[in-house]
C-alpha cells in the first residue's frame, strides 16, 4: 500500500471512530455546547463536513476551489461551516457527512504523493493534505467527546497528528509575529502502545511525555499545564505556549484548569 493510501485508510478508521460516537445520539444531545463557544456538537460535524467537502474540490478541481475560496474567506469561515449542520436534521447531517468523507477518500487514494494540492494558504503535498484532514477530525472529534464526557482510547493514528504538530512549529511562530529561535526542539513521545516517537535533535531544548498530551497541546485541545508533558528550554516552553498545528488564524486554545490533566 503506497503511503498516501495508507493515510487514507487512517483517516477513514478516524472518521468511522468519531461516526461511531455521534451516530446514535439522541437529537438533544446534538445541541451540547461543546469546548468552542458557540458551538454545539451538531457545529462540530458540519464543520468537518463542509471542510471535506472543500478538501475534494481542491482535489477534483482547484479553480473552482479557488472561487469557493474567495467567496468563503468573504462571508466568514465559522459560520459558513456550521450553518449548513443547522439547516438539517442529525441524521440527515450524518448521512451527509458519510457520503462527502467517503467521497474525499476515494479521490484521495488515487492522488500521486508528489502532487501539490491548493488549499486556504501555500499549497500542500498530498500526504500533509490528507494528514490534515485526519488531524481536523481527531480534533473537531475531541470536542465533540469532551462536551459528552467520553473517552476515547488512543490509538497509533495519534502520530499524524504529532507528525503535523512538529512540523507546523514555523507556522505557529509566523502567525504570531514572532522570530522562531534557531535549532531544532527534540520531541520525544511515547505512543499509545508504548513506542517511543521522535523528531528533532537538540541537547537543550524537549518536549517529552505522552503522545496524546502532545496531540491535545498542539491542537489546542489543553492548556499545557493540565498535561504531563516536560518541557526543557526557553525554547521549547515558547512554542508549547503557541504551538498551533491547525490552519487559519491564531486559534484560542484552553484556559489552564479547563480539564483535568490526561491519563495515559
Amino acid at each position: 500500500m503506497t503511503a498516501v493510501r495508507s493515510i487514507c485508510g487512517d483517516l477513514g478508521d478516524e472518521h468511522s471512530e468519531l461516526d461511531e460516537i455521534v451516530a446514535g445520539l439522541p437529537d438533544v444531545d446534538w445541541e451540547r455546547p461543546t469546548p468552542s463557544p458557540g458551538w454545539a456538537v451538531r457545529d462540530q460535524i458540519s464543520h468537518l463536513w463542509f471542510f471535506d467537502q472543500r478538501a475534494l474540490l481542491a482535489l477534483t478541481d482547484p479553480a473552482a476551489f479557488a472561487l469557493d475560496m474567495q467567496w468563503l474567506r468573504a462571508s466568514g469561515v465559522a459560520d459558513a461551516s456550521i450553518t449548513p449542520g443547522r439547516s438539517i436534521s442529525p441524521s440527515e447531517l450524518v448521512a451527509h457527512w458519510r457520503t462527502d468523507r467517503r467521497a474525499l477518500i476515494d479521490v484521495a487514494s488515487t492522488v500521486d504523493p508528489s502532487d501539490r494540492v491548493p488549499w486556504y494558504g501555500p499549497p500542500m503535498g498530498a500526504r500533509s493534505f490528507i494528514t490534515a484532514r485526519l488531524m481536523e477530525t481527531w480534533a473537531h472529534g475531541q470536542d465533540v467527546v469532551d462536551a459528552l464526557s467520553v473517552t476515547r482510547t488512543p490509538t497509533n493514528r495519534l502520530r499524524h497528528v504529532a507528525h503535523i504538530g512538529v512540523r507546523a512549529r514555523p507556522f505557529s511562530y509566523m502567525l504570531h509575529g514572532l522570530t522562531m529561535p534557531p535549532g531544532d526542539v527534540a520531541v520525544r513521545l511515547t505512543g499509545p502502545d508504548g513506542d517511543e516517537w521522535s523528531w528533532g535533535e537538540s541537547e537543550h531544548n524537549s518536549v517529552i511525555g505522552a503522545a496524546l498530551d502532545f496531540c491535545l497541546v498542539v491542537t489546542q485541545r489543553r492548556n499545557v499545564a493540565d498535561t504531563h508533558l516536560e518541557i526543557v528550554g526557553d525554547a521549547a516552553a515558547e512554542w508549547v505556549r503557541i504551538a498551533q498545528a491547525f490552519a487559519g488564524g491564531v486559534g484560542g486554545g484552553r484556559q489552564p484548569g479547563q480539564f483535568a490533566a490526561t491519563d495515559q
